[in-house]
């Protein structure tokens, strides 16, 4: 039966083909699509590594000022901490969590390189963003006396540079000692690949580092930014105050993920339902030009089932044709480990893909299967 139905849409491939070509291009789009989801959906069920909640950024730029700029830094730090709001303050490079700022530089232990993303923070950095060190500690001021400056890695960084050995003490780029290890940092959200980062020491004379991390208590409002700002802006004049919420930057991060996710959403949608009403079409014409061949089939014994699973039959083999040609493009993704993604993500995609075609092609040909199913042998022979 089933060399049969390849026979059959073998034969009639002349004028299926358009309708092979929409169902391969509807794969290579889901497929495409599936591969996003799966990402994300991986991404999103991994710990983001750091607590966000009732923490702001404050950005501070000198302008044309620069007499004192780091101490003019330190004693704004000072001025926020002495804030009964305040309950944290950190200082730390520009590209704060959630932040459209990035970093990143290549580094080297042995003969293992990695290019991680780069921050420099103070000893507050972890207790302002509720950090867990997983092996080691964070590192403190004191620590920036002697010859190498401390830092911080993460477990990317880590399985990178190190695999199985300890990394603690470890001197990498001749300039950087490894006092601790956490685990995730995904500073872009919770749809950031987690990658490999460091957190470098920053000393308080540094003058271009000018983001302060401040936590506050919970039930903060906008007339305690307000304050802030006025305070710092008299007590910096020329400087200009600008305060980031991180819970509204993690929103601005999402959107730049989803947004291209629900337009790909859309647009195979609508290829789908032009794909679905081309075969509900085509199978309906099918059927009214072999009313003949099934009343004969009929006559002679077949079933309504009979007939209704052949139509059926014969869209899964024309589905399958295409899947044939699409699963040779989408094989190659994880075979060349095209965009550096698992090969596993690429394997799941295709069979959401999969999947998804034969339930349409299905759903399509269940109705006029049916309908074919109802044909009655007299009625169809005598109109013959």
């Amino acid at each position: 039966m089933i060399r049969h139905l390849f026979k059959l849409i073998w034969n009639k491939k002349g004028s299926h083909a358009l309708l092979i070509v929409e169902i391969w291009a509807s794969f290579m789009v889901l497929f495409g699509l599936a591969t996003l989801i799966v990402i994300n959906v991986g991404n999103y069920r991994q710990p983001l590594g750091f607590s966000y909640d009732n923490v702001w950024a404050i950005s501070l730029k000198s302008n044309q000022d620069t007499v004192e700029v780091a101490q003019k830094l330190q004693r704004a730090m000072q001025r926020l901490q002495s804030y009964p709001e305040v309950e944290s303050v950190s200082r730390m490079s520009s590209n704060f969590p959630f932040s459209a700022s990035q970093m990143s530089n290549g580094y080297e232990y042995g003969k293992q390189k990695v290019s991680a993303d780069s921050y420099v923070a103070d000893e507050n950095f972890a207790k302002t963003l509720d950090m867990t060190v997983t092996l080691g500690r964070w590192y403190r001021s004191a620590d920036s006396i002697g010859k190498y400056t401390p830092i911080v890695i993460n477990q990317k960084t880590r399985e990178a540079l190190f695999t199985n050995e300890n990394p603690l003490g470890k001197i990498i780029d001749k300039r950087l000692k490894v006092v601790g290890v956490v685990d995730n940092f995904k500073a872009k959200g919770e749809f950031m690949t987690n990658k490999p980062a460091i957190f470098e020491l920053l000393k308080a004379d540094q003058p271009w580092h000018d983001t302060m991390l401040i936590k506050v208590k919970p039930g903060t409002d906008a007339v305690f930014e307000a304050k802030v700002v006025k305070d710092i802006a008299i007590m910096m004049n020329g400087w200009s105050v600008e305060v980031d919420y991180l819970t509204d930057s993690r929103k601005n991060q999402h959107n730049l993920v989803l947004v291209p996710v629900i337009i790909a959403l859309i647009i195979c949608t609508f290829l789908l339902i032009n794909v679905a009403l081309g075969l509900f079409g085509v199978l309906n014409l099918s059927i009214a030009k072999r009313r003949g061949e099934i009343g004969l089939r009929r006559a002679i014994g077949a079933t309504g089932n009979g007939i209704s699973s052949q139509f059926v039959g014969e869209i899964w083999v024309l589905a399958t044709f295409s899947l044939l040609i699409g699963l040779l493009f989408a094989m190659q993704f994880p075979l060349l480990n095209v965009f550096d993604v698992e090969s596993g993500i690429y394997v799941t995609a295709i069979l959401i893909a999969v999947l998804v075609i034969y339930a349409i092609v299905t759903l399509c040909a269940l109705f006029p299967s049916r309908q074919a199913a109802t044909i009655q042998p007299a009625v169809a022979l005598h109109e013959e």
